[in-house]
């Protein structure tokens, strides 16, 4: 995890032409047109599907009464996060990235109303939710790349850092307002949630059919194996130190944080909230995320990657505890809230600085490398969660993550490659 040098190079990215967005006169962000329009769709889509994350467990847990149940769902639905990055990272800089992601959208839109019809119908048991969810995880994968490969083609090299945190604040807007949504929705039913993220996903479709910027910059007619295109990326991202520790140290904190979300749900609820309160106890997270999201930019400008990143660990694993020790709904519900705000002072100072001198021809599959430990750490993540409530209940469960969590701030703190890294390089 450490090098004798741990200084990236000056100029790590390979001749290669520019990116799309970097030949055009430069305009505000709230006026570029490409750029509203993915952010706007996506937005609806991360509604709908935020919606459906609190709405699934509620529904695995009503149809069996399990915790163990509603975690494997959880499991089988990230999984996909931990077996297709590679290879979907190599197609998403091989195939045409707005086409991939309509094709993403309108499956995933068919997935969600799959589980609505059978949940009117009073046919929906275990098995099709598994299987869905399984499906829309593999979609998501090819979707959340492409879309995050594409955003420097979309906005010029300057504003990266801030359509970024814009991009942050989408997703925690998305929490804050869809997790109560999605609780109040199964209240009216359990198939109306999943109806609404299928409507969510053919909004998103619709977005992206009128954005007029390719995703991608000019592509060479070259075309390796599969396997040594991702061993490309994979060879890239292992000489940069700084990237190489950070996707370890993420693959860490994820196993917490998706341990986390099924633990805090069923230790609020021993300690009096109510379904409803769930909901907003997340919300209100969302909100922390949201707040967050806005003071990114701010950070990534004065802060050092390596100050942010160990502090950021220490944070968590701090939080973690006063959640473990919590007493009543509302300091956990505040606890969990400020864990959410750290997350995407992390994300856009180390995904800005990822974007930034990745080449355009390698970010999907360098995306992939790292989301492949990043989100591959979340299936065993949900999975744990319902073994620990099974066999030690929520409180015991939580403690366990608070110990992880600080194993986790030790190595950040000892990584050579994270105290050692330069000043902010995030414009």
């Amino acid at each position: 995890m450490t090098s004798p040098d741990t200084r990236a190079p000056a100029d790590p990215r390979p001749p290669e032409p520019p990116d799309a967005a970097a030949a055009e006169p430069v305009v505000p962000l709230h006026r570029n047109r490409d750029f509203l329009l993915l952010w706007g769709g996506s937005a609806v889509s991360l509604l709908g599907s935020t919606a459906t994350t609190i709405a699934y467990p509620l529904l695995v847990l009503a149809l069996t009464g399990s915790p163990f149940a509603a975690g494997l769902a959880g499991f089988v639905a990230l999984l996909p996060g931990l077996l297709l990055p590679l290879p979907a990272g190599a197609l998403v800089d091989r195939w045409p990235r707005r086409r991939l992601m309509i094709w993403c959208d309108g499956l995933r839109a068919l997935g969600a109303a799959a589980i609505a019809v059978a949940a009117a119908l009073d046919l929906l048991g275990l098995p099709l939710v598994l299987a869905v969810g399984f499906v829309e995880g593999a979609l998501t994968v090819f979707h959340g790349l492409a879309a995050h490969a594409a955003v420097p083609n979309v906005v010029p090299r300057g504003q990266l850092s801030l359509a970024l945190s814009r991009n942050e604040a989408r997703g925690r807007a998305a929490v804050m307002l869809g997790t109560p949504l999605g609780g109040a929705l199964f209240g009216l039913g359990r198939a109306v949630p999943f109806l609404a993220d299928a409507v969510s996903y053919l909004v998103s479709l619709i977005g992206l059919l009128f954005i007029r910027k390719e995703f991608e910059a000019e592509r060479s007619d070259r075309r390796d194996g599969m396997g040594a295109q991702v061993r490309e990326g994979l060879g890239w991202l292992w000489r940069q130190p700084f990237l190489r520790t950070t996707a370890l140290l993420v693959a860490g904190s994820n196993l917490m944080f998706r341990a986390l979300f099924l633990v805090a749900i069923v230790l609020a609820g021993d300690l009096g909230a109510s379904s409803a309160g769930v909901g907003l106890m997340v919300g209100v997270a969302g909100g922390g995320g949201l707040l967050g999201s806005l003071a990114a930019p701010w950070f990534a400008r004065r802060v050092g990657l390596g100050a942010l990143v160990i502090g950021a660990n220490w944070a968590w694993a701090v939080l973690m505890a006063v959640i473990a020790l919590s007493r009543d709904p509302l300091s956990l519900a505040a606890a969990y809230a400020a864990m959410w705000f750290v997350g995407p002072l992390w994300n856009v100072a180390v995904g800005g600085y990822q974007l930034d001198i990745t080449p355009d021809r390698l970010r999907g599959r360098v995306l992939a490398a790292t989301s492949t430990l990043s989100s591959g750490a979340l299936p065993i993540g949900s999975l744990l969660g319902g073994l620990l409530l099974d066999s030690a209940g929520a409180r015991t469960a939580a403690l366990a993550l608070a110990g992880w969590m600080v194993l986790i701030a030790g190595a950040a703190s000892l990584a050579r490659s994270v105290r050692t890294t330069p000043g902010p390089p995030v414009r």
